[in-house]
This record gives C-alpha cells, sequence and structure tokens, in this order.
C-alpha cells in the first residue's frame, strides 16, 4: 500500500487537503528508491518476521476473543440460558437472539473501515473492543427476551469493524502473495476460539451460583471482562503503519513502504469518495460477496450450533462441549497450512475450490449416514473445508482490487455481504428439526455447490482477463514508474494490474 498510509495519522481537516497531502507524501519515494530500495532474500525474511512477530499474534488475539464473545451464547444455551430468562421455543426467540446480530454487524463494516482509513487504527480497533466487551458482560445480567435481544443488537454494531478492519490493517503491511498466510494465522483463531470456547465454557460453568448467578452468566461476564482488558492493552501495543511504527527501524520503515509501492503498482492510495463508488460498482467484489455468502452461512452454522449438533448425537451436555474441540483443531491445521501453500504458489481459486469440495463431503456425511461416529468425522471435513476458505476468500478479493480505500470498501462489502449468512444460519437448525437436521444440512449443501460454481467461473474468468492484458499489454514489469504514476487512479483497471487467480 506504500508510503501514502503514513500521514493517515494526521487526519486532514477536508477531503481536499487529504488528497493533497497523500499525494504529496507519495511523491516522497522517489522512483529510484523504489527500483533501488530491495534488499537481498535474506534481510527481507528477517524484516518480514519482525513485523510478523510484533503484529500477527496480537491481532489474532483480537479475533479469537471476537468471535469468542458472538458465538459463547451457543455454549451458554447448553446451561439453561432459554430457561432462566424465559426464552420461547415455540416463538424461535433464541434463533431470534442469534439472527439480530447480523444485520447490525454488516451495516457497521463499510463505516468502520472508512473510519479506520480516516483514523488511526491504534485508536479505533481498541475503542470498539471497549464497546463489545461491555456489550458481552452486560449479556450476562439480562432477565428476558428483550434485554438479550438489545444486547446483541449493540454488540453486533460494536464487533462489526473488527474483522474487516484487521484484515484492511494486514494489506497496509504485507504485500499482495505475503497476506494469504497471516489473514489464515490471523482467522485460525476462529478455530481457536471454537476449541478453547467449549474448554472455557465448560470451566466457567464449575462457578454457577457463585455470588447468586447461573454458569451461563459467568461466561458471558468473564469473557467480557476479558476482552476488556486486553482492548485496554491495545491501546498501548498496537501499531498504525509502517511509517510510524516504534519497532522498526528509519531504514526498515523505509524498505516496508517501498516494497508495498513496488507490489500496489503505484496505484491510488488517497482517501477519496470516487474510490467508494469504484468498489461498489465492480461486479467483480460482487461475485466475491455471493461465494463469502455461501461460505459464511456454513461457518456460522457450525460456530453456533455444534454444541447442540452433538449433543443431539446423544451426548450429554459437558461432553457434547468437550467435543466441539477436536473438530477446530485439524480445522486450524488446515487453515495456516492452506493460507502457506496459497501464498507460496500464489494462487487462491483452486484451494478455494477444493476446500468447498471437501466441505461437501462433510455435509453428505452429516445427511446421509445415521451413524454418530460418522456424523462426527462428517463434522471434521466440515470445519476443514470451511474455515480455510474464509482467510482465503477476502486474500482473493484483496489481492485483487487496485487502491487503498477501494481495497478498504471492497474487503467490507465482501465481509459485510457474506456475515449474512449469520442471520440465515440463526434458523437452519430448529429444534423442531433434530436430531437429523435434514433441512439445516440440505442449506449448507446448496450454499456450498453455489460457492464452488462461482469461485470456478471466477478462476477461469481471472485467468482469460490476465491473458489478454499479457497479449494487448508490455510486461508489469517493463513500466516505469512515471508510466505506472499516470494509471494510478485506474485501480486493477489499469493496463499493468495482475490479477491473483
Amino acid at each position: 500500500m506504500g508510503s501514502a498510509e503514513v500521514p493517515a495519522q494526521d487526519v486532514p481537516t477536508t477531503e481536499s487537503d487529504s488528497v493533497n497531502n497523500e499525494k504529496a507524501a507519495s511523491r516522497d519515494i522517489t522512483t529510484s528508491s523504489v527500483e533501488s530500495a530491495g534488499w537481498d532474500g535474506a534481510a527481507s525474511k528477517r524484516l518480514m518476521r519482525k513485523i510478523d512477530i510484533h503484529l500477527i499474534p496480537f491481532l489474532a488475539l483480537l479475533y479469537l476473543l471476537s468471535f469468542l464473545d458472538r458465538t459463547n451464547i451457543g455454549n451458554a444455551r447448553l446451561y439453561e440460558l432459554e430457561k432462566d430468562i424465559g426464552l420461547s421455543s415455540v416463538k424461535l426467540q433464541y434463533n431470534d437472539a442469534l439472527a439480530i446480530f447480523f444485520p447490525f454487524y454488516v451495516a457497521a463494516e463499510i463505516p468502520s473501515n472508512m473510519a479506520m482509513k480516516r483514523f488511526r487504527p491504534s485508536v479505533w480497533i481498541p475503542s470498539i473492543m471497549v464497546a463489545w466487551a461491555i456489550c458481552c458482560t452486560l449479556m450476562g445480567i439480562v432477565h428476558n427476551y428483550s434485554g438479550l435481544m438489545a444486547t446483541r443488537v449493540f454488540l453486533g454494531i460494536a464487533e462489526g469493524g473488527l474483522f474487516p478492519g484487521i484484515t484492511y490493517y494486514i494489506t497496509m503491511w504485507y504485500k499482495r502473495h505475503e497476506c494469504g498466510l497471516r489473514m489464515a494465522i490471523f482467522f485460525s483463531a476462529a478455530t481457536a476460539a471454537g476449541a478453547f470456547g467449549g474448554l472455557l465454557a465448560r470451566g466457567i460453568v464449575e462457578m454457577d451460583g457463585v455470588s447468586g448467578l447461573n454458569g451461563w452468566q459467568w461466561i458471558f461476564i468473564l469473557e467480557g471482562i476479558l476482552t476488556f482488558v486486553i482492548a485496554i492493552i491495545a491501546y498501548f501495543v498496537m501499531n498504525d503503519y509502517p511509517g510510524t511504527a516504534k519497532f522498526l527501524s528509519s531504514e526498515e520503515r523505509v524498505e516496508v513502504e517501498a516494497r508495498l509501492k513496488r507490489d500496489r503498482s503505484s496505484l491510488a492510495d488517497e482517501f477519496a469518495t470516487k474510490y467508494f463508488w469504484d468498489a461498489i460498482k465492480d461486479w467483480k467484489i460482487w461475485v466475491h460477496m455471493l461465494i463469502t455468502i455461501g461460505v459464511y452461512t456454513g461457518l456460522y452454522s457450525y460456530s453456533l450450533f455444534l454444541p447442540t449438533i452433538i449433543r443431539d448425537l446423544g451426548y450429554t451436555n459437558n461432553t457434547a462441549q468437550l467435543m466441539t474441540v477436536p473438530p477446530y483443531v485439524v480445522a486450524c491445521v488446515f487453515c495456516v497450512g492452506a493460507g502457506y501453500l496459497a501464498d507460496k504458489l500464489g494462487q487462491r481459486g483452486l484451494f478455494m475450490i477444493f476446500f468447498m469440495g471437501m466441505s461437501i463431503v462433510g455435509l453428505i456425511m452429516l445427511l446421509a449416514s445415521q451413524t454418530a461416529g460418522v456424523k462426527y468425522a462428517g463434522s471434521f471435513f466440515l470445519a476443514s473445508g470451511i474455515y480455510p476458505n474464509v482467510p482465503q476468500g477476502v486474500a482473493w478479493n484483496g489481492n485483487n482490487i487496485g487502491g487503498s480505500l477501494k481495497r478498504g470498501v471492497g474487503i467490507a462489502m465482501h465481509v459485510g455481504f457474506g456475515n449474512l449468512g449469520g442471520t440465515i444460519s440463526a434458523y437452519l437448525f430448529l429444534p423442531r428439526q433434530g436430531p437429523k437436521y435434514y433441512e439445516g444440512f440440505s442449506t449448507l449443501l446448496a450454499c456450498q455447490i453455489m460457492a464452488m460454481a462461482l469461485s470456478i467461473f471466477m478462476t477461469i474468468y481471472l485467468r482469460r482477463e490476465n491473458a489478454r492484458r499479457d497479449r494487448e499489454y508490455k510486461p508489469p514489469s517493463e513500466y516505469t514508474e512515471e508510466e505506472r504514476v499516470a494509471e494510478r487512479e485506474k485501480g486493477d483497471n489499469a493496463t499493468f494490474f495482475r490479477y491473483t487467480i
């Protein structure tokens, strides 16, 4: 993304000032510095490891807390949540509480990414964390359906900015084919949240009766307090951009900015509303959004209902909680491994198609068999197929969007639309359908088939478009910096831009 990200910490008062200042900043890195700043391979690897160590573990922790706090209601359900606050299964009030989170979560995503572009990540991200930590804690003291619905609404608004914000933030530090592994490691926190959430919930419910509170209440309260503490720490430890990172030397800052500028091909980085509309009008982003809703419907169905599905195989509540852990552990291995290989090979679409096939196998096992062991094995295939495709999908889409603000908006559109799958998933596994849940699993199967078909289409289209550009224009490496700057506002339509397939 380059040096144009640096001045984001001193926000201009008007949009025109922002454009002028960021254009001036982008000229500070001269053509010669961009073309000659490359370090040798070993030095670049050391620099990347240094950045990884300072950024990725903490970002993964933030997402672990986010995913834990939005899905812990599934764990709390096994410990009398519905009974204690009088939720009606006939009126599907528990499902309403799941569903209401997602429209507000989605509505917050694009404004949040634009706000993070305007303000500093080290202020914006911790602030929304404080907000959702309070909401999560308050879920532990609700007494009725209305209170639960209200807290879920505000939890959705507060959490909405984290996932698209962090994925966008990662693109500010890494080259296009370095983002996939980092996003996979970051998102693997979701699988860790699934595993950790089951273990944590099993331990927390031992506090049942302490201070007159039930076990499910302590799940929300303690996990909310944990998020609040980490949010306060985040104010002090998060970095904003490479140009202001205190853990980098001045030479390292210049090198990070220069390598990003080379990778981004000098495309526009300034804040201007035209790039917002460029994202809205890009049909490729909309195709990715449809792929994503297919993937995310499975993701949220799995994370919200896995404890219930396993319990309905004939296990006790406590055993079901513990049995949710192994599928998430296996999915985590696939998630990180796929991110590494996809970055190494410079491929995205083929990996997504493969993992969609794996999830389809898992769903067929869950649908066709009546044996608990086979169904449980199917849950491993399903998790291992769905979870890797979340970071793969956002990396694929982000890799193919040229320009900083357009990328931020496009990622938010991608993630936001996908998260509407959470609303769908809330009504897929209804009590009256258990324990076989044919309707729910059949819907997920249709979603995965749709996502696979669109992924195949997109892979073929991007290959053909790259081939066309190779025929009609000169190789990207032969463009001068002046020629690249002349097309800087065209984004991924620039003649030197090539898509990740």
